[in-house]
């Protein structure tokens, strides 16, 4: 996201040099470099101006500390303004949703065709189940689209929540009302009410939205945005925002090839926090917003804390226990560890998922294209494994030339990558005995190479 923005930063840091002090004179190059890199990521104008003139205003004079050169000082600036711009000015609580009400708290989720509202309604009902312990009912209030319903019974299934079940003859207001009925008899604590979307705004739309939340009094309104709009999301927001009283916005998308453009302007044209933004695909790739955090990432600083949380739900603690118990137990490391360490790797997002929160530098260092080749390599060893009898994950020692070769058959790839995926175990192996013994720098060091692309 704003890759651009952080490549063009990047680049001014290393040439602004031993000034002791940021003036108009030695931060206009960089200012320059912010605007274009904005704009090029579809920011709107009026958002891009106030921005520069506030970094202008609090980055002329400033003394540059210690260490740091004038450039870093100036990247300072510009992460707390681009912060600032996301939300951070509101404080934390304004990001948070508000339950503060008689169950059920209502959430009433509006914005176009396409932006993901049905799938987001999934995530969020999965996500306040996991991290909130709520009881979650969805219904659709799409009458248009008989597979918009189809399709929101499927993902609040996998999200573990309650479905209400409609039909397309029904109205809309009807529909809300009578699911906020069998939610009141069944004490669910939050309705999550999924709206039709249109491929561009409409009167009929907006009164029938306007209508639905009269009828319900949602204590939270979510505008759903795909960040991939660009300029056309400021138009969106701005009908939205006339026509209902917003109190959040999600973006989602934001994994994909997105300039970015649309969370930094729809904060600045409706005054909405971000609550939350989509990162993946997957019904667990909801985030909280963070707009400090976010300012961080679009900067190349990287998001360590997302990392820690997502090493924190992927991680799972009994099995990691139990695989220290029995290395230090002089049990030995064998394939069905391997795999479950693989296994670890994916639930937390894959390589490539993990490197886009590491600061710049880490990210080059790596390289994207290494990393997706890396991703490729684990799930041809994991098919690998799976080829596998359960004696042969349990005792590698018996796997040779016969065996390698029914193996290579059985997933699909050449005999060498057998051999190379038995290597690179046996350097796990290897590792694990070093951990047992509590050489944990050793450890570090023989992690090099081992996996492809990290070389």
């Amino acid at each position: 996201m704003l890759d651009n923005l952080t490549q063009r930063l990047a680049k001014v840091v290393k040439t602004m040099r031993g000034e002791a002090r940021l003036t108009e004179t030695n931060t206009a190059e960089m200012l320059r470099e912010v605007r274009l890199a904005l704009l090029e990521a579809d920011v709107a104008l009026p958002a891009v101006r106030e921005f520069i003139a506030k970094v202008k205003e609090k980055a002329v004079g400033e003394e540059v500390i210690g260490s740091l050169t004038p450039g870093q000082a100036l990247v300072g600036v510009v992460q707390r303004e681009l912060a600032s711009l996301m939300g951070a000015d509101l404080g934390p609580e304004a990001s948070q949703l508000n339950f503060a009400t008689q169950p059920p708290a209502i959430i009433l989720m509006a914005g176009l065709q396409g932006a993901g509202k049905t799938t987001t309604v999934g995530k969020l009902a999965k996500y306040l189940r996991e991290n909130t312990k709520k009881k979650v009912l969805t219904v659709s209030a799409d009458v248009y689209r008989p597979a918009a319903i189809g399709q929101l019974e499927t993902v609040t299934a996998q999200a573990g929540a309650d479905f209400f079940p409609t039909k397309t003859t029904d109205k809309p207001v009807d529909i809300a009302l009578a699911a906020l009925d069998y939610a009141k008899r069944h004490f669910h604590d939050v309705l999550i009410i999924d709206t039709a979307g249109r491929l561009g705004i409409d009167e009929a739309m907006m009164q029938e939205i306007s209508a639905v939340h009269a009828a319900v009094k949602p204590i939270e309104t979510l505008f759903v945005v795909d960040a991939m709009l660009g300029q056309d999301a400021i138009n969106t927001a701005k009908a939205f925002s006339d026509a209902l009283p917003l109190t959040g916005i999600v973006l989602t998308k934001l994994d994909g090839d997105s300039r970015g453009g649309a969370a930094l302007s729809v904060r600045h044209i409706t005054g909405k926090p971000i609550k939350f933004a989509g990162v993946a695909e997957k019904l667990d790739g909801l985030e909280a917003f963070d707009p400090s955090r976010m300012a961080n990432r679009i900067l190349g600083m990287g998001d360590i804390l997302a990392l820690v949380e997502e090493a924190r739900k992927g991680v799972d603690v009994a099995a990691a226990q139990d695989l220290a118990q029995k290395i230090k137990g002089g049990g030995k490391f064998d394939l069905n560890d391997f795999k479950a360490q693989l296994g670890q790797m994916k639930k937390m997002g894959g390589m490539a998922g993990l490197l886009d929160k590491l600061p710049a530098q880490m990210q080059q260092a790596a390289g994207k294209t290494n990393m997706d080749q890396a991703e490729k390599q684990v799930r041809r060893m994991e098919g690998m494994i799976n080829s596998m009898t359960l004696q042969e994950r349990a005792k590698p020692e018996l796997i040779k030339a016969t065996r390698k070769r029914r193996i290579a058959a059985g997933a699909g790839v050449q005999v060498q990558e057998v051999n190379r995926m038995l290597a690179q175990f046996e350097q796990m192996q290897t590792m694990m005995k070093k951990l047992k013994g509590g050489g944990m720098m050793k450890m570090m060091r023989s992690m090099k190479g081992m996996m492809p692309g990290m070389r």
